[in-house]
């Protein structure tokens, strides 16, 4: 018995990536997560967070890294959105999806105290969605200096 893999358009890659900043809208980290493949890569590289002994960076797996982001910004901006304004896909599983996200800090963030400022930046996302419909791949580009900015934190090195 030959078995066939049916081959996903590019409206069914831009569909998993629609699904995915639905559920990133209602604060759904879980969700977001099970619309990943289980190793999915994660990307995220003008993130980086200082800690007394070390460094958290944007770079790993959605289960692990991805999550963790996730769910800190949701739990920092409460009200934490976004405003899809466009989705190109194509039949290889490109999908790349230009986004406004922001909130407002309830609690902090980083280095970043609350207080209780708004934020909204323009984000650049690119995944890769895999013939199972799932996210294998996604990362994510914005200009950290303007949220730091709409958020008061201005650090001198």
């Amino acid at each position: 018995m030959t078995m066939t893999t049916q081959a996903r358009s590019a409206s069914d890659n831009a569909a998993v990536v629609t699904e995915f900043f639905d559920r990133y809208r209602a604060r759904d980290v879980h969700g977001m997560g099970d619309l990943c493949a289980i190793n999915a890569d994660f990307s995220y590289p003008a993130f980086e967070m200082w800690g007394k002994q070390r460094v958290v960076r944007g770079d790993g797996k959605v289960g692990t890294v991805g999550k963790a982001i996730w769910a800190g910004l949701i739990q920092a901006f409460p009200n934490l959105s976004n405003s899809v304004h466009s989705i190109e896909a194509n039949d290889e599983g490109d999908v790349v999806v230009q986004v406004d996200i922001g909130g407002t800090q309830q609690l902090p963030w980083g280095f970043v105290r609350p207080a209780g400022r708004t934020y909204s930046e323009p984000h650049l996302f690119i995944f890769k969605v895999n013939q199972d419909g799932l996210i294998r791949s996604l990362t994510a580009y914005w200009n950290n200096a303007g949220i730091s900015q709409q958020l008061g934190h201005l650090e001198v090195d």
